[in-house]
């Protein structure tokens, strides 16, 4: 489901706290802009008392406009096929490109990635710094888990890396089945789990933690994410903007996390905004 939430007055501050409301709703993601907010939840979690609930206790009381759409699955691989995507080089060493593609370039880690109804190719901003992380740190023998997988291109590249076991978590049942014939083009081991953050606690801790979701996601779970983390393991999140990291470094700092680097990328859609993504050591 699709919800546009019209504001009046619009302020930054508002559509922080719409999306935070609408977070424990059970919306994964959000898009605010100049008069609002648009927020995405599965069809099946959609409760429009709960909305109209979470939205009443907003301060301040501003007018509000709701309206609610139904989006259709789509076909992803069709789309960027007919959209004409084209095989992405990242820092000359990785290439990413869909089975469809006979013009690709060389590179070191070669990734076949059709993404189908799943998020991950490497064209956006947040999944093309994950993937610099990996390309930057040893994972030789290492364990690596991907919270919110999508497509299990970052699981796929760790693997490809010398990650001993990689594990993609995805809450999305189609993506589930997109990132299993993905690992399985690349013939890699990517072990796919379905469902949300609770498989944590079945799972090895990890030498390195992955999240590339959103911001609300991630400080909601963010307690388990550290604790998958091993003492003296690494972290990376993405799928924010830099105005978000003050907020995520309070709480890094709270669960045991150092910061160690970060890297941001403007934003094509928000030229105000720089999409960012941060890397840190559980130092307790």
């Amino acid at each position: 489901m699709k919800l546009r939430v019209e504001v009046s007055p619009c302020s930054e501050d508002t559509t922080d706290l719409i999306a935070a409301f609408l977070a424990d709703c059970g919306f994964e993601s959000f898009e605010p802009d100049a008069t609002g907010l648009t927020a995405y939840i599965p069809a099946g979690d959609y409760d429009p008392q709960a909305v109209s609930d979470a939205l009443s206790d907003i301060p301040g009381e501003p007018a509000m406009t709701l309206s609610a759409e139904l989006i259709e699955g789509q076909d992803w691989n069709a789309e960027w096929e007919k959209n004409y995507f084209r095989p992405i080089i990242i820092d000359s060493r990785c290439v990413i490109h869909s089975s469809f593609h006979t013009d690709v370039p060389a590179a070191k880690y070669d990734i076949v990635i059709d993404p189908k109804m799943a998020f991950g190719t490497g064209h956006h901003a947040t999944t093309t710094m994950m993937i610099r992380w990996l390309l930057q740190l040893d994972l030789t023998g290492k364990t690596v888990i991907d919270m919110g997988t999508g497509t299990g291109i970052l699981g796929i590249l760790a693997l490809m890396r010398g990650a001993a076991r990689a594990y993609g978590i995805e809450i999305d049942p189609a993506a589930c089945v997109n990132c299993r014939e993905n690992a399985d083009l690349n013939h890699t081991p990517l072990e796919v789990l379905e469902g949300n953050s609770s498989h944590l606690a079945g799972l090895p801790e990890a030498d390195l933690f992955m999240a590339n979701i959103n911001r609300n996601v991630i400080l909601a779970d963010f307690v388990r994410y550290a604790g998958a983390t091993r003492p003296g393991g690494k972290m990376a999140i993405s799928g924010f903007y830099t105005s978000d990291i003050p907020l995520l470094l309070a709480v890094a700092e709270l669960h045991g996390l150092r910061l160690s680097a970060e890297d941001s990328i403007p934003s094509d859609n928000n030229p105000e905004e720089h999409w960012a993504s941060l890397l840190f050591e559980r130092i307790r």
